[in-house]
């Protein structure tokens, strides 16, 4: 079975799992005060298994290409696991040219992933567990890529509404 349609199956599976919970606390307020925003938080929740409220996001570019960062805001064992497997999972779906996960996440094409599917022999990309998370790191030497990287951090900084250092506000 390819890894496109095991990502599939997890989402498929966590968004069935969700709909048979109640809503988080408190999410129905936030929600409503911006439902786009709120949309893309629970599709994140769905997609990455955590809490989007309760985690931090960063989103740095580098001269050689990225970091993606993610970790739990308190202690939280589980969740961190949850992180760590992610931040694997998508580096070897990125690996592959395969950028489905932030198009569900996104509910569009996310900008730069185009470039990166086509350069992907040029980019590699490296997980590293954090203290309460992981992080993925993204490499290339050629500019076309790294521009692609640029442009796919910056815009995830802009929807995960984290600032220009990358960090969440």
């Amino acid at each position: 079975m390819s890894r496109s349609l095991l990502l599939l199956l997890s989402v498929l599976t966590a968004c069935r799992d969700r709909q048979a919970r109640p809503p988080l606390a408190g999410s129905a307020a936030r929600d409503s005060a911006d439902s786009a925003f709120g949309l893309l938080q629970s599709r994140g929740h769905m997609a990455m298994g955590v809490d989007q409220y309760t985690s931090s996001h960063r989103f740095e570019p580098l001269p050689d290409g990225g970091r993606i960062t993610l970790q739990r805001d308190g202690t939280d064992s589980a969740g961190t696991a949850q992180i760590r497997s992610h931040m694997r999972m998508i580096g070897q779906a990125f690996q592959q040219g395969d950028f489905a996960l932030p198009g569900f996440v996104h509910d569009r094409e996310v900008p730069g992933t185009a470039v990166m599917a086509e350069r992907r022999s040029h980019i590699s990309y490296t997980t590293d567990s954090l203290p309460r998370g992981a992080q993925l790191r993204i490499h290339s030497d050629d500019p076309a890529a790294i521009n692609a990287i640029h442009q796919f951090l910056a815009f995830q900084r802009q929807d995960h509404r984290v600032g220009e250092s990358g960090a969440a506000r």
